[in-house]
């Protein structure tokens, strides 16, 4: 047996004072519903950890592309924002900082495996990573920089928090997706794609503000990014849209290219 082995992009918790773990260090984390929703598809799943010279301890020869090496797909996970610096801005305000650290670790990682031709799939923060990483930019705030826009986080509600999603006519997640045209989806974001990228094409938008919702690169390697959280999404509910066919699509691209 040789199963589809699955990088994940990790979390990243730099050093706190004011945290009673280990407050003096930078941890590593995957959250537990993205794991297994991608193990669903009975594939293995491994965290990639940044390799930083931050310890005493960190290897001389190891490089991302050993890792991406053995690997036969790329899931970037959610999480804390991107700093506007990646994109060639300013921050508006502190708390929109973001994370560089974890933006040009993530970058390179999406990079090698785009090089190596291995598929990748952006989950919200995902999403946004790979539109920066293709030289796209990003609303910083959405309730800010766009008038109309709803509200696409709901610390209250978080995950239970939903709108309306518009499926592009003629597009890969249209064919995924063949009698669904709008679905509802859950939203626990605050920014969103502003400028898309070069080589992305867009796959999905919001409704009613029409923000990007899905993006998908159109170069010969695989690669989709979708705004919301599809592992926190009950798939018994015929209400929510059912991430599985994407999954399904994403891990059979990694097969294919096993092969």
């Amino acid at each position: 047996m040789n199963p589809v082995k699955i990088g994940v992009s990790a979390r990243l918790l730099h050093p706190d004072p004011q945290r009673s773990f280990l407050p003096t260090k930078t941890l590593h984390y995957l959250e537990q519903s993205v794991a297994n929703w991608i193990m669903s598809a009975e594939v293995l799943v491994f965290m990639i950890p940044t390799i930083s010279d931050a310890t005493p301890h960190a290897p001389k020869n190891l490089k991302i592309h050993d890792y991406v090496n053995h690997l036969d797909g790329l899931v970037l996970q959610g999480g804390a924002d991107i700093a506007p610096e990646t994109y060639g801005e300013v921050p508006l305000k502190p708390e929109w900082s973001g994370d560089r650290v974890r933006d040009l670790y993530e970058i390179e990682l999406f990079n090698e495996f785009v090089r190596q031709g291995k598929p990748v799939f952006g989950i919200c923060r995902g999403c946004q990573l790979i539109n920066v990483a293709c030289g796209g930019t990003l609303y910083q705030d959405i309730a800010t920089q766009v008038p109309d826009g709803i509200q696409h986080r709901c610390y209250q509600r978080y995950d239970n928090n939903f709108h309306q999603l518009t499926i592009l006519p003629g597009t890969s997640l249209a064919k995924l997706y063949p009698a669904i045209a709008s679905a509802q989806i859950n939203t626990i974001h605050h920014q969103a794609v502003k400028d898309l990228g070069n080589d992305l094409i867009v796959e999905a938008r919001s409704d009613p503000d029409n923000l990007i919702e899905a993006l998908r690169g159109t170069g010969p390697s695989f690669v989709r990014g979708v705004q919301w959280h599809p592992e926190f999404m009950d798939p018994k509910n015929p209400a929510l849209l059912d991430g599985k066919p994407m999954l399904e699509e994403f891990i059979a691209e990694c097969r294919k290219g096993k092969k």
